[in-house]
């Protein structure tokens, strides 16, 4: 289960660093900004829905290996769950309304949040691997 846990983990991880600096900055070179915004806004909901589920499982296979890494990973799991419900609507909402200094908040929020929670499965992997 320790190899499971550990590649689990990885794949987390991996994922939302990709997402972060791999995905969305190539997006935004290689399109206009008017068509990258809407091919975004569509694909967080699955971005965000992938990492509830891909935390839950990890959260799930790291109890039995360390409890901080599980815990760390529980965070991530819910602060998604957050970002998704409540946060990307209010997000979307605001650029909706042409309501650009609510949309400068919430997205550095949103930004912050995925910093955050990359730096705790950074954190979740090197336990485990440890």
């Amino acid at each position: 289960m320790d190899i499971v846990t550990l590649l689990l983990s990885a794949v987390l991880f991996g994922g939302m660093t990709f997402f972060s600096f791999g995905f969305a900055p190539v997006l935004f070179k290689q399109l206009p900004v008017a068509q990258v915004r809407p091919l975004l806004r569509g694909t967080f909901s699955y971005y965000y829905l992938v990492i509830i589920v891909l935390s839950a499982l990890c959260t799930a296979a790291a109890f039995l290996n360390s409890g901080i890494a599980a815990a760390l990973l529980a965070v991530i799991c819910l602060s998604t769950v957050y970002a998704r419900q409540i946060l990307m609507p209010q997000i979307n909402a605001a650029t909706d309304r042409d309501d650009e200094a609510a949309f400068k908040w919430l997205h550095g929020l949103s930004v912050l949040i995925q910093l955050v929670q990359l730096g705790l499965a950074g954190w979740a992997l090197v336990l485990l691997g440890s």
